[in-house]
């Protein structure tokens, strides 16, 4: 071989060898850092408090000077500029949502659900409720069949309002109403840029609300326009805000032209708790009155975002740790789990838990996470750690629900954390029988 070709070949030997450094040096780069594997100094003694409450199953706890002052964030940015009010899915327990009320010094409340309002109105009787969504007409009919069979002070005809979004629904309440003859409020689902149903035309708007100044039985009680799409764009969002609200003024002033009158004592609701930061000392240039929010006091991770960014988690699910093993084995697949460990040194441990495959992501200790392979259970789920991790049978581990309204029908009451006194101290019974897709 000449001096030349041998250069050559070594040149070529010593830049793939740099190549092999140099994509091993990215990949090393890529790959995630090991966690520390144990509680911080929170869960720490919120894991004491589960101990000593001595009930070893799965429980949802709620952190009560958490969620209060998440709450209190929410009425001072309000400053007495809008009404709130609190949306009972998120929160659904009565004994919680009289503790917010008060609190709040409110007594407004957005339902969703008939079995949840027949118990709102036999257990919250002052409320003013406002339904978040239009219900079919016979879960109004069922409603107050049952309500006259309840011992109750409250008045649907003064405290409740129907929301309805299309003629169509107009026509089967008016028809409930005149069968009944029973008065009967009712809050126009408008569409100001969700696009999840609502009245989008204002000449159809117009000719609703003339249906309902005709009727002896019906009332006009304001307009309910939900605007979530608004947290959810990139970037600032101020014009997709500025939009909604110049969309939700057109139907306010339809709304006058038509009936003749001022509607702005009505109730004129929007937000939400991703959006209700927004319109914070705006009131002057928005035309709603009433801003609705409930998941922003506890925090599930779906609400971690830049506009609740001064809010803290205040909702956990606590479950007892059943098996730990040293390390990770897919079943039919050997070798993967030490290559998954390879790769991220997160997965290096195995907890089984009691319980699992909640909408829920696990929280502490730190470096937990959901084997991606193994499968999702709901008796013994599978988690990952790192070789730090320091959990042992009858430990607890700590997730954060993803949504409140469904995961915490789940476990049949919340168990309330006080902080303070760092115990598990009370039991807040969850509303109705648990169901599904309440969002």
């Amino acid at each position: 071989m000449h001096n030349s070709e041998a250069f050559s070949h070594s040149r070529r030997r010593l830049l793939l060898g740099g190549a092999a450094v140099g994509l091993a040096a990215g990949i090393g780069w890529l790959r995630p850092g090991a966690a520390s594997g144990s509680h911080s100094a929170y869960f720490q003694s919120l894991s004491k408090a589960a101990d000593r409450n001595g009930v070893f199953q799965p429980q949802l706890i709620v952190d009560q000077q958490r969620m209060l002052a998440n709450l209190d964030r929410l009425t001072a940015a309000l400053k007495n500029q809008y009404h709130y009010r609190i949306v009972a899915k998120s929160l659904p327990s009565v004994e919680l949502l009289a503790t917010l009320m008060e609190r709040a010094g409110t007594n407004r409340l957005m339902v969703f659900h008939q079995p949840f309002l027949t118990q709102v109105a036999r257990d919250l009787p002052a409320a003013d409720v406002l339904l978040g969504k239009p219900l079919p007409v016979a879960a109004a009919m069922r409603f107050y069949q049952q309500l006259a069979a309840d011992t109750t002070d409250f008045q649907p005809e003064r405290q409740l309002q129907w929301l309805i979004d299309s003629p169509e629904r107009l026509g089967q309440y008016h028809q409930l109403a005149q069968q009944r003859s029973q008065p009967m409020r009712l809050n126009l689902e408008i569409d100001i840029g969700l696009h999840r149903g609502g009245i989008q035309s204002l000449e159809t708007l117009e000719t609703m609300l003339q249906t309902i100044e005709a009727s002896p039985w019906l009332t006009f009680s304001g307009f309910m326009g939900y605007e979530a799409h608004i947290a959810k764009a990139p970037g600032s969002n101020d014009w997709l805000r500025d939009q909604a609200m110049e969309r939700y003024r057109a139907f306010v002033e339809r709304a006058e032209r038509t009936l003749g009158r001022s509607i702005r004592d009505l109730t004129l609701n929007t937000g939400g708790s991703t959006t209700y930061t927004l319109y914070r000392d705006r009131h002057d240039q928005v035309v709603a009155n009433e801003i609705a929010a409930g998941s922003a006091l506890v925090k599930p991770t779906d609400f971690d975002l830049p506009t609740l960014a001064d809010h803290v988690p205040a909702a956990f699910i606590a479950t007892p740790v059943l098996k730990v093993l040293d390390r990770t084995e897919i079943p039919g697949a050997p070798g993967l789990g030490r290559l998954m460990s390879w790769w991220n040194p997160n997965r290096e441990k195995t907890v089984f838990i009691y319980g699992g495959y909640w909408k829920a992501v696990p929280e502490s200790p730190a470096g937990l996470s959901i084997n991606p392979v193994y499968g999702r259970s709901t008796n013994q789920e599978m988690l990952n750690g790192s070789a730090d991790l320091t959990l042992k049978p009858d430990d607890w581990v700590f997730l954060r629900p993803t949504q409140s309204e469904q995961v915490f029908l789940h476990f049949g009451g919340i168990v309330r954390y006080d902080a303070d006194q760092q115990q598990l101290d009370g039991h807040w019974p969850v509303l109705g029988s648990r169901i599904t897709g309440q969002s």
